[in-house]
């Protein structure tokens, strides 16, 4: 939270996006219990223990909530659902479905999933910040209306131009939802939260400024209205040298940097306020020297300026538990010049 404030912190506190996940042992056996991965998200005390279990192993500063983007539109009956080695897959929608969304449902559709964050906050260390989040509406966007993820988001992209006063109208019912939900999440014990715009790096720049910029923002505003200490990180993956925009566009507390970002525009960006990232996850996966390499260069690049060490994108499934172990201490020796 102080450096979500500006502060710079040596060593800087940590956390990694995924952190609660299929490389550890003990979360491939909760989510056995759990049935359905979308089960797991709506299930309080599963959804609890595994927010938990990265927090037990390995005393991260934060612990994110257990959940995921596509819980928006499954409240907003898309028929949402998980196909083993396929990923997410729903009714693709339409300028006409667009009109008929309804999203007086969502309050109680993800009920459960704030009462995760009530739960995960009471069992909590005090000091272990407690992060809440949900998909950015031009990501949510994207997989409502191509049904599926797909490699360059084309559905969406050709949707928007061919059909703008729609997709304007499904970015504003995401954006208010989200935000909405977010509120929501703040009030049931989340410190902070974050946006994930998993796919902003697709776009050009207008649409860049009308997709993601602009729906964060109005985020960003309607929550801060209500909530006006509320702290975000905004995390746009791809966006290269968009981001010399996107906090003052979005008013984000931090931008999230995905491992493509140079550390030198990194330190650039790092000068308006803190930056979040931005180690590759398959330097996690490689271990040893790839490991090690990596982490003094942000530490000695990013260290001198406010910082939440982070990975550039979600820790994958093959990495081994114990090299996070050692990307840990490494952090917390304060490796590098400047530690």
């Amino acid at each position: 939270m102080r450096v979500l404030a500006g502060e710079t912190l040596s060593p800087p506190p940590l956390w990694l996006m995924r952190q609660a996940g299929r490389y550890l042992p003990e979360y491939r056996e909760t989510r056995k219990q759990a049935g359905s991965f979308l089960d797991l998200c709506y299930n309080p005390d599963l959804a609890t223990e595994v927010t938990l279990q990265p927090i037990r192993r390995y005393g991260f500063d934060a612990a994110i909530l257990f959940s995921d983007i596509l819980v928006i539109p499954d409240a907003l009956e898309r028929g949402v659902r998980f196909d083993e080695g396929h990923g997410p897959r729903m009714e693709p929608i339409d300028a006409d479905g667009i009109a008929r969304l309804d999203p007086s449902k969502g309050p109680a559709h993800l009920a459960p999933v704030v009462e995760t964050v009530r739960k995960i906050r009471s069992s909590l260390p005090l000091e272990t910040t407690l992060l809440g989040f949900c998909g950015a509406p031009w990501t949510v966007a994207t997989y409502m209306i191509a049904g599926q993820g797909t490699p360059d988001q084309a559905p969406a992209r050709l949707f928007a131009y061919r059909e703008p006063e729609a997709f304007a109208r499904l970015l504003d019912i995401l954006a208010d939802m989200s935000a909405d939900y977010l509120v929501s999440q703040i009030d049931a014990g989340a410190d902070a939260v974050q946006i994930f715009d998993s796919w902003a790096g697709i776009l050009g720049e207008v649409e860049f400024e009308r997709f993601a910029v602009r729906p964060v923002r109005r985020m960003i505003d309607s929550i801060r209205a209500r909530r006006p200490g509320a702290r975000i990180i905004a995390f746009a993956k791809g966006a290269g040298t968009l981001l010399r925009h996107y906090r003052a566009g979005t008013t984000a507390d931090a931008i999230g940097l995905d491992w493509s970002v140079p550390l030198d525009f990194a330190r650039e960006l790092q000068r308006e306020g803190a930056v979040q990232g931005n180690l590759d996850p398959m330097r996690v996966v490689a271990g040893g020297n790839a490991l090690d390499e990596g982490i003094d260069r942000i530490l000695d690049q990013l260290g001198q300026g406010p910082l939440i060490f982070n990975l550039g994108h979600g820790i994958t499934p093959q990495a081994d538990p114990d090299t996070v172990g050692r990307l840990v201490a490494r952090v917390r020796q304060g490796h590098g010049h400047h530690g």
